[in-house]
């Protein structure tokens, strides 16, 4: 055992922590805009919260979640629907060619 406990280092042969987020976001580059974007949702509503008004807690809870999970999806979304929109883009330009042809 290390005299370090609190430090976690991965087996030999895995990335690192930060290693294996660069590779993720190079691989979905949205994923890190929906987590911002979550985390920025979640931070306003959690600022808004003394002025809630007479809505419940769990109520205001349920809503700032649903926001955040609304807006990391989105991102989640889009990411997927770019390159499927951009590879539709490029079999109707082959087809365009072929048929001038």
């Amino acid at each position: 055992m290390s005299a370090n406990k609190g430090w976690w280092v991965p087996p030999e042969g895995e990335d690192s922590v930060s290693q294996k987020f660069l590779r993720k976001t190079r691989e979905s580059p949205l994923v890190p805009v929906g987590l911002g974007g979550c985390l920025a949702v979640a931070a306003y509503r959690i600022y808004r919260l003394k002025a809630r008004g007479s809505t419940k807690m769990s109520i205001h809870l349920i809503h700032t979640r649903v926001a955040a999970q609304a807006c990391a999806v989105g991102a989640v979304m889009l990411g997927e629907w770019l390159p499927g929109s951009q590879e539709n883009k490029n079999r109707a330009d082959e087809a365009k060619s072929g048929c001038e042809s």
